[in-house]
């Protein structure tokens, strides 16, 4: 976190000022190690081992917050009797399908709602459009009535079943498993525990070291589960803190910039499923589920409105019909490969350089050199502008600038500081910028370029006729533009995504006002607001000194400018606060309504002893005491009936390449995992698989506080690429000596995709671990440089290929096997003749890729 968000760790570092203790799990001793109290080296992808031996010292030791846990959990809901586990099928869950590697899940369902779970066949659809992303926003459809046993005795309430499901993962087996000696383990668990309950909360922050996986999303899970027992969810000093790479990551999946979501976490429709505008709405809302969901046709309505404006009417169901559908994959990683099979035209990149930054960065470049035009947007001329002319693959002779046929148009973007705005980050604050200093030259913001793109886009269009192009012509693009360059207002958007009645102009205050007959409309139901009053709040600065530590009056958050999501769980099942020195949100029976220092995350007039009535829906089917009102029971999830593509529970799984035979279970990787299975996307066998042996090293990414991504903003700038002048290779004395690598010579790392060569550098950051019985060696690298800027180097996304995890489709990018060799790497054609020796001696060959499923004895 010092390394990689230096500006949120001032907070860490504030906290460590007042008592509170810092520990830092990481393969590697960084910067954050130095400054915490203690450092737990682990192996890298082998997180949900460490996490759930944490689980079982909480259930075992009876440590959980059982109150809670009780009052605002699923623990004690009864689970289908027809439920099996990844213990009684050896590292699977039940209703696994290994013809399409995905789950029917509905045996995971709570007893009596079988019918609930998911439609058969309808699986395969839902890993290839991520729903898993999608249902982190909404639940799934649970009606009210589940069973429960308050005892939590029941062997099939999922207490139990937790129990059941981590009691393998004893201190001996994480240590076996991670590498962590078991002392460091216990004192990790006795600190946490030791400071969550009644009176104490502890936060938990990650970013992407856990996402990036082919277990990503599961990673996630075990944390919150271990939240969850601990009574650490919507409470002051607790939750899970998801870092991000930039200061508007958030902003980017709330308005987003993925394929399978619209804003506000709307999911995109998928054809022939979805239809009609009913069944898309019935779709999100779920018909009978309880909670704020069941208003999706007034959040989906409003942005409809947004988009085509007096065109959307209800007689055309707000143009749903000129909406996309989702045909199946869409993800990055799909179209790069679709521009090597040559399916793609055209392409635009903005803010992004996959030719460095993004896994497999041969196929990104290869995929690129495929297409007819590429419209690069950015600072500088980054590698995904130039990789036609000086990429790897022209010096092997892959790409040869002569003949690629891709046209590239470099368009100059305008920097942060050049343009107004918003932020909106990781606590999902929106904060205005104001626009410091004119871009220079040519260079323009992106509101500038959408805008005059699509003013120009529905000129040329303009007496069609086709029904293709309505969608194009109807929409509301009538922004005033300012200045002699015509630049649209983003205070003006800003105002559309607040939303306002569409008669009179009133910005709407909250979601709540938003109606469904196309009286008001909105860009963003969450982002209802930011512009109450007509007030731009996102740009309030009051300080701290002038307002109490929730600082409501810095910036806005979404949703109402609430700082803690679920925050009713700060209060007992009667609302009163479960200690007074953590009181944060409360009933107050004199004035009959929610209060305290934060915006309750609960209607604010309905009492804790309020019972819906037999047959209610939507919110009013919320009781007085259900916390976690987006949920389709209320309760926070310690298991998922449904909805998550690989699995109720999280379990143990090696990285898609490894050198380790997965102890738990025969079972290799995740079952459902998704990868593309073709010759140019090799990935290089784990046990039980032959010729592992090929590929014996571990390696694992992140960056540095001195660049940021893929360079293009800081290997231009001299003084920090002063600071970090090149690629560096982090060995262990012990590995260094064993292989004969000097410090600051030269090594290179080959893959089954490339090798890239690097300064090596001998560093006591990194120790070897005892796994399994034996010495496993992890190797660390930054993944900022490329071929352009003052400073340059091998980019170290071509050693991955591309796997990826089956709720978000996010690649694995944080761990691979390699070898590693003194020396500089081949060049040119010799490079290519290089890694194919690599690839024969592992079995790699063209007609030969990795299977998905990786199950299979000891013996291979």
């Amino acid at each position: 976190m010092a390394e990689a968000h230096p500006v949120g760790f001032q907070w860490v570092m504030e906290a460590k000022k007042r008592g509170a203790t810092i520990i830092h799990v990481d393969p590697r001793f960084t910067r954050t190690s130095a400054l915490a109290h203690k450092h737990v080296p682990i192996r890298a992808g082998a997180d949900i081992a460490f996490l759930g031996g944490v689980v079982r010292y909480i259930l075992d030791n009876e440590l959980d917050f059982r109150e809670y846990v009780l009052a605002y959990t699923n623990a004690a809901t009864i689970v289908s009797g027809d439920f099996q586990d990844t213990e009684d099928l050896d590292g699977l869950f039940s209703g696994y399908d290994p013809e399409h590697n995905v789950y029917d899940q509905t045996t995971w369902a709570y007893e009596g709602q079988r019918a609930q779970a998911d439609t058969e066949g309808e699986e395969h659809s839902e890993r290839e459009t991520a729903s898993g992303l999608q249902q982190e926003s909404h639940g799934e459809p649970i009606p009210g009535g589940t069973r429960r046993d308050e005892t939590l005795q029941d062997p099939r309430c999922v207490y139990q079943i937790l129990k059941r499901h981590f009691a393998r993962y004893t201190p001996e087996v994480v240590e076996s498993l991670t590498g962590v000696p078991q002392a460091d383990f216990l004192r990790v668990c006795e600190a946490w525990t030791r400071n969550s309950g009644r009176e104490r909360t502890t936060a938990l922050v990650y970013s992407v070291g856990w996402t990036q996986h082919s277990v990503g999303v599961q990673y996630i899970r075990t944390g919150a589960i271990i939240q969850l027992l601990l009574g650490n969810m919507g409470r002051p000093g607790g939750g899970i803190m998801a870092l991000r790479g930039h200061a508007s990551i958030q902003g980017s999946t709330d308005i987003p910039t993925l394929f399978n979501l619209l804003p506000g976490y709307l999911p995109m429709p998928v054809a022939g499923r979805h239809d009609t505008f009913d069944e898309w709405i019935d779709g999100i809302r779920h018909p009978g589920q309880k909670g704020f969901w069941a208003n999706a046709r007034s959040y989906a309505v409003n942005l409809l409105k947004a988009y085509w404006g007096d065109a959307a009417t209800a007689e055309n169901d707000y143009g749903y019909g000129w909406m996309p559908r989702l045909t199946g994959d869409h993800g990055t990683y799909q179209q790069v490969l679709n521009m090597i099979d040559g399916k793609v035209k055209g392409y635009f990149l903005l803010g992004q350089n996959p030719a460095v930054g993004s896994a497999h960065g041969k196929a990104q470049r290869l995929g690129m050199a495929n297409l007819d035009w590429l419209v690069v947007r950015d600072l500088y001329q980054i590698e995904s502008a130039t990789f036609w002319r000086n990429g790897p693959e022209v010096e092997t002779g892959e790409i040869t600038p002569e003949t690629c046929r891709t046209e590239v148009f470099f368009m100059p973007a305008a920097s942060h500081v050049e343009k107004e705005g918003t932020f909106t980050q990781t606590q999902r604050l929106l904060q205005w910028r104001e626009k410091a200093v004119d871009p220079p030259q040519d260079c323009r913001s992106e509101l500038w370029f959408f805008y005059h793109l699509g003013r120009m886009v529905r000129e040329r269009l303009a007496g069609s006729t086709l029904p293709r192009d309505r969608a194009v012509l109807e929409l509301a693009w009538d922004y005033p533009v300012h200045g002699e360059e015509r630049e649209p207002s983003a205070l003006d958007v800003l105002k559309e995504i607040n939303g306002y009645e569409v008669a009179s102009g009133r910005p709407l205050s909250s979601f709540t006002e938003m109606k469904d007959d196309g009286s008001t409309l909105g860009g963003c139901w969450i982002y209802t607001g930011v512009f109450r009053d007509g007030v731009n709040q996102a740009a309030r600065r009051k300080p701290r000194s002038a307002q109490d530590e929730v600082a409501a009056e810095w910036g806005w958050a979404w949703p109402a400018n609430r700082r803690t999501l679920y925050n009713r769980a700060s209060a007992d099942p009667a609302g009163v606060p479960w200690s007074p020195r953590k009181a944060y949100v409360w009933w107050d029976p004199e004035k009959g309504e929610w209060t305290g220092k934060d915006v309750p995350d609960f209607e604010r007039t309905k009492p804790p002893s309020y019972r819906p009535p037999a047959g209610a829906t939507g919110v009013d089917a919320i009781a007085g005491d259900d916390a976690f009102i987006m949920q389709g029971d209320g309760k926070g999830w310690l298991f998922v009936p449904s909805g998550l593509i690989d699995g109720p529970m999280p379990t143990h799984y090696e990285p898609a390449e490894s050198p380790i035979r997965n102890p738990l279970y025969r079972q290799q990787g995740n079952p459902t995992r998704k990868i593309y299975v073709r010759a140019d996307n090799v990935i290089n066998p784990s046990p039980p698989e032959a010729h592992s042996e090929v590929f014996p090293y571990i390696f694992t990414v992140s960056r540095l506080t001195e660049h940021h991504t893929a360079g293009g903003m800081s290997r231009t700038l001299p003084y920090l690429a002063e600071l970090q002048p090149g690629l560096f290779v982090e060995v262990s004395p012990t590995l260094a000596a064993s292989l004969g690598l000097a410090h600051m010579d030269w090594a290179h790392l080959v893959t089954g995709r490339s090798a890239v060569e690097a300064r090596v550098f001998v560093t006591d950051r990194l120790r070897p671990l005892r796994v399994e019985g034996r010495t496993v060696h992890q190797i660390w690298l930054p993944y900022h440089f490329g071929a352009n800027g003052v400073v340059t180097g091998d980019s170290t996304n071509d050693l991955f290929g591309i796997t990826l995890d089956p709720n978000t489709l996010i690649q694995e990018s944080k761990i691979g096997t390699c070898d590693l060799v003194p020396g500089r790497r081949p060049t040119g054609k010799e490079l290519l003749e290089y890694v194919a020796d690599y690839r024969r001696r592992a079995g790699l060959t063209d007609d030969h890729v990795t299977p998905i499923q990786t199950t299979g004895d000891d013996d291979g």
